[in-house]
């Protein structure tokens, strides 16, 4: 683990502005070493991930806005997210990927004794990631696990389960905007240091989808990977973000570029 009583703590970063939204200038390292310094100083962090069909996203759902730029961390999740940031002049250190943020978290809750609860997913995926994980790390303390599938009004309810529990992190294997909004109005609610929605990794991590190559993902097309798997669900989906994704970063770049003055042109 992480020795933060020797290491001084990752610097305060002004957040980088994409399309209107604060992301946050980190590596992997500094972001592990963030959620560790939370939990060791009774501070509560809520963590938000942005890939491409996401951020077309928020600009159309307000409540999906306002719950991740509620975050106190927002990361770039997709490499898209890092070229566009790149391309427009507010570069990012990396790709911050959440299922790598997800796993790295767990080695650090092992190895610290810290708990964990998880939250998402169908049961019969929860129970297959429960037995992957305690493989993989069998000496993580598990506080609990819930499922994904519970109604609006129990959004309280099932906050006060967690906090019951005692964890120190939480992970939110649901869909976007559902995690996103739990964690805004619940995720202080939980009592844990650090709140991280984790999506799809929870199939991932199961063994339920197959996570794209190392190849795929620094391409960038990890989305085309997902949707090959799942054309019907994901095909359509992923086809028009990107294709909105890549105009707004077109259309940015446009707006930001100064336009020539004619009459400070040369004449030959």
């Amino acid at each position: 683990m992480t020795d933060t009583t020797t290491t001084p703590p990752v610097p305060a970063l002004p957040r980088r502005s994409l399309f209107g939204v604060g992301l946050d200038p980190l590596t992997m390292d500094q972001t592990v070493r963030r959620c560790v310094d939370a939990v060791r100083d009774g501070e509560q962090l809520e963590i938000g991930v942005v890939n491409a069909a996401k951020l077309v996203n928020m600009r159309r759902d307000p409540a999906l806005a306002a719950a991740v730029t509620g975050c106190d961390l927002v990361l770039a999740d997709g490499q898209a997210v890092v070229w566009a940031a790149r391309i427009l002049r507010s570069p990012l250190p990396e790709r911050v990927a959440g299922i790598d943020l997800f796993t790295r978290l767990l080695a650090e809750a092992e190895t610290a004794g810290l708990s964990v609860y998880f939250l998402g997913a169908k049961q019969p995926v929860l129970d297959l990631m429960l037995l992957h994980i305690a493989e993989r790390f069998p000496k993580l303390k598990v506080a609990g696990s819930r499922n994904g599938y519970f109604e609006d009004a129990q959004q309280g309810e099932v906050a006060d389960a967690i906090a019951a529990g005692r964890a120190q992190l939480l992970f939110l294997g649901m869909t976007s905007p559902k995690k996103e909004i739990f964690t805004a109005g619940y995720g202080a609610r939980t009592g844990v240091n650090v709140v991280h929605g984790v999506g799809g990794s929870f199939d991932i991590l199961a063994g339920v989808t197959k996570r794209a190559p190392v190849l795929w993902q620094r391409l960038g097309v990890e989305w085309l990977y997902r949707a090959l798997q799942e054309p019907r669900r994901l095909g359509r989906r992923y086809l028009t973000t990107n294709v909105l994704f890549l105009l707004m970063t077109v259309r940015e770049l446009v707006h930001r570029t100064p336009t020539a003055d004619p009459r400070s042109a040369t004449r030959r």
